[in-house]
């Protein structure tokens, strides 16, 4: 499974918010790893330097042979964001995978 992290205007990228995103993908690698081809982060200050909650985390997954899914976040810091986008990124995958395997 391929990761790419693409901060936005605003966000500073650094190795420690890299490292806590890819360490909080850990769950959804466990879980999903097999069936995802790749995970695509974006990152977004979304008021500028006016402030307030406006760090914007969008987190799309591609699984094998079926459409994007995608879930985000908006949170005052941007790991909460990417932590919060995650767990619905879970929660989404694992509604879209165990209707397929309900299916079978």
């Amino acid at each position: 499974m391929q990761i790419q992290i693409n901060p936005g205007d605003g966000v500073h990228h650094s190795d420690a918010l890299e490292q806590h995103i890819k360490e909080s993908l850990g769950v959804l690698e466990k879980r999903f790893g097999d069936r995802l081809t790749r995970l695509e982060i974006h990152m977004s200050d979304i008021n500028g330097p006016k402030g307030g909650v406006n760090k914007e985390v969008r987190i799309e997954a591609r699984p094998n042979g079926l459409d994007p899914v995608m879930a985000s976040a908006t949170e005052d810091d941007v790991y909460d964001a990417a932590r919060t986008a995650i767990s619905k990124l879970e929660k989404v995958l694992s509604t879209r995978f165990g209707k397929l395997d309900d299916r079978r």
